[in-house]
């Protein structure tokens, strides 16, 4: 083989091994849709919020604010910061208030994956000031669930959701 080419492909192995790897097991670097739901049936939507959509990473994914109203219902302002394997949400910039009542009034986070990504889920109380247990958390394939309806809030209003995040392939 010729050393220029040999060199070339060196400095190529060099370069690829010198970026970031996405591990597995972990939800950095997963594309994820965050929506706000509410529904008494499924099928019969009360509110269907518009879904955003980004890569998580470093930082807050999501700063939701209302998108206007449907029957009655709307937004709570909301900021979603995605960790390795837990996702903190928080309401500093909204009134208090209370979730409208509904069986299911929250949240989707959608992972973009083929593969059950979370084998458990469940509410760091120590970090959670909603009275919410492991009931409020729904999981499906590579979507979560948390469900807060009726629950009260204000700017001091906190959750954390700590994950096992399976070894899902990265899409």
């Amino acid at each position: 083989m010729r050393p220029d080419i040999l060199a070339l492909g060196w400095l190529a192995a060099s370069a690829l091994s010198a970026l970031p790897a996405l591990a597995e097991g972990t939800l950095q670097g997963r594309i994820v849709t965050f929506r706000v739901l509410a529904y008494d049936d499924p099928a019969l939507l009360l509110f269907d919020g518009v879904g955003r959509t980004v890569r998580a990473g470093p930082g807050v994914e999501f700063g939701l604010e209302m998108e206007g109203g449907q029957n009655g219902l709307d937004v709570v302002p909301v900021v979603v910061n995605i960790g390795d394997d837990r996702i903190e949400m928080s309401y500093q910039h909204v009134a208090p208030g209370v979730f409208a009542t509904a069986t299911f009034n929250g949240y989707e986070l959608r992972f973009d994956t083929e593969c059950a990504l979370f084998s458990a889920a469940e509410i760091d109380k120590g970090a959670t000031t909603l009275p919410l247990d492991d009931t409020a958390l729904r999981s499906e394939r590579g979507s979560l669930f948390v469900n807060v309806a009726g629950h009260p809030y204000g700017r001091t209003t906190r959750i954390a959701i700590d994950l096992d995040v399976t070894d899902c392939p990265m899409s």
